[in-house]
C-alpha cells in the first residue's frame, strides 16, 4: 500500500514556540499512519553571514520537500493582519500544481466580511481601506484558496482526522475508479510569449482600464499578456448567487491561465496587512512547480525587518504577536524572494526590467 506523504504548511515556524508545535503535528501524523516530508528531519547547514543563501537553502529544501510530497494540509489562521501568511500559499500553490491532496484548517470559515476589520458601508457595498469594494467578502478566504482545497473549521487535528477518513474512502473506491487525465494548457495565443499578469488590481474597480493598458505596455515589450478576469473558452462565468460555485469557477479560470502562460510577472505588495493577496501567493507557487519563469514587484523592496513593526533584534525581530519577521536581506517571504526577482518599483518599471531579462536569455 502506497504511504501518503504530508507536508504539513503554516506559519508555524514564526511562532515563539512554533516548531515544538510543528513537530507535534508531525508526529500526530505519523501516529495515523502517515510519513512527513514537512517539517523535514535533520538540521540544514547555515551560513553564518550570507542571509540571501540561507533563504535559499530554507528554499531549496521546502521545494525537495514538496517534490516528495503527495498531500498539503496548511494552515489558515489571519498572520499580520486579515489575510493568510503568502509562503503557505505559494506552497498551496506548488502542490495543486502537482496534484498533491489539498487540505487546509481555519478556526473561522466565516465570510471575509465578518473578519476583516476597517471596512466602510457606502451606498450598500462594503469597502476595505484601500477603497476597494471588499474582495471575497461572502468567502472565508480567497478564490483560489477556495476553489483549490478542501477545508475544514478546526484545529490541524481536525484537518488530520478528515484527512484520514477521505484517504480510507480514497482507497476502497479505487479498485474502480477509471484515471482522471491531468489538465493541459489549452491556449494557443500568437503575438510572442504569454506572460499572466496576476495581483490583486483584479479587485479593482477600474480593473479592465488598468489590464488593458498593461495588455498594451507588453504587446510593446513583444509579449502576449494575459489577465485573471479573462475568460476561457468552455468555461461558464460566475455569474450564480452562489458564492462557493462562483469562487470555484473564477479559480477554474485563473488557474487555467497560469497552465496557458510561458511568464508570471506578480505584484506582491502587501493585500490586506504585510502579505500578497492569496490569489497572487498561489499562482507563484504553482507557476514555480510548472516550471514556468517568474518576475515580481514590490513598490518597496526594503528587508521585511525594516517594513515589518518589530521590537529588534533584541527580541529576533519579532512584531507585536509574537511572530518574527524573516531575516533574510528580502522584502518578502523566502518562498516569493528565492524563487524570483523582486524589483522594487511599479509595474511599468517591472515590465522593462523583466523583458530586458527574458530578451536577453531567449534572443
Amino acid at each position: 500500500m502506497n504511504q501518503e506523504k504530508l507536508y504539513l504548511a503554516g506559519p508555524m515556524c514564526f511562532y515563539i514556540d512554533g516548531y515544538p508545535r510543528w513537530y507535534v503535528m508531525r508526529d500526530r501524523a505519523k501516529v495515523k499512519g502517515f510519513a512527513v516530508t514537512m517539517p523535514s528531519e535533520g538540521e540544514l547547514e547555515m551560513d553564518p553571514v550570507d542571509l540571501r543563501k540561507n533563504a535559499r537553502i530554507i528554499f531549496e529544501n521546502c521545494v525537495k520537500c514538496m517534490e516528495a510530497s503527495t498531500a498539503i494540509l496548511c494552515n489558515l489562521e489571519f498572520y499580520r493582519g486579515p489575510d493568510v501568511d503568502g509562503g503557505s500559499i505559494f506552497e498551496l500553490g506548488m502542490a495543486y500544481a502537482k496534484g498533491a491532496h489539498c487540505y487546509c484548517y481555519t478556526r473561522d470559515k466565516r465570510p471575509m466580511v465578518w473578519k476583516y476589520q476597517g471596512s466602510t458601508l457606502k451606498n450598500g457595498a462594503v469597502y476595505d481601506q484601500k477603497g476597494r469594494v471588499l474582495p471575497y467578502g461572502d468567502l472565508p478566504f480567497s478564490p483560489n484558496i477556495v476553489g483549490s482545497s478542501k477545508i475544514i473549521e478546526g484545529d490541524f487535528d481536525d484537518c488530520l482526522r478528515v484527512f484520514s477518513v477521505d484517504m480510507e474512502e480514497k482507497r476502497k473506491h479505487a479498485a474502480a475508479a477509471s484515471p482522471v487525465a491531468p489538465q493541459k494548457a489549452c491556449a494557443d495565443h500568437a503575438g510572442g510569449p504569454v506572460v499572466y499578469l496576476a495581483g490583486p488590481e483584479r479587485y479593482d474597480a477600474d480593473a479592465a482600464d488598468v489590464y488593458a493598458h498593461r495588455k498594451a505596455l507588453c504587446a510593446e515589450k513583444g509579449f502576449h499578456a494575459i489577465v485573471p478576469t479573462d475568460a476561457v473558452p468552455g468555461l461558464p462565468l460566475p455569474d450564480t448567487d452562489d458564492p462557493y460555485r462562483n469562487a470555484y469557477l473564477t479559480f477554474l479560470r485563473q488557474q487555467q491561465h497560469v497552465r496557458d502562460c510561458d511568464i508570471l510577472l506578480a505584484n506582491l505588495n502587501d493585500f490586506h496587512g504585510w502579505e500578497p493577496d492569496g490569489d497572487t501567493a498561489f499562482e507563484c507557487g504553482m507557476a514555480y512547480q510548472l516550471g514556468k519563469k517568474m518576475y515580481s514587484y514590490m513598490a518597496c523592496t526594503a528587508p521585511m525587518i525594516q517594513r515589518v513593526p518589530n521590537f529588534g533584534p533584541e527580541s529576533g525581530y519579532r512584531d507585536a504577536c509574537g511572530c518574527n519577521a524573516e531575516n533574510f536581506d528580502y522584502p518578502i517571504n523566502l518562498m516569493f524572494s528565492a524563487s524570483m526577482p523582486v524589483y522594487e518599483g511599479d509595474f511599468e518599471a517591472a515590465l522593462e526590467q523583466m523583458a530586458a531579462s527574458f530578451w536577453k536569455q531567449n534572443t
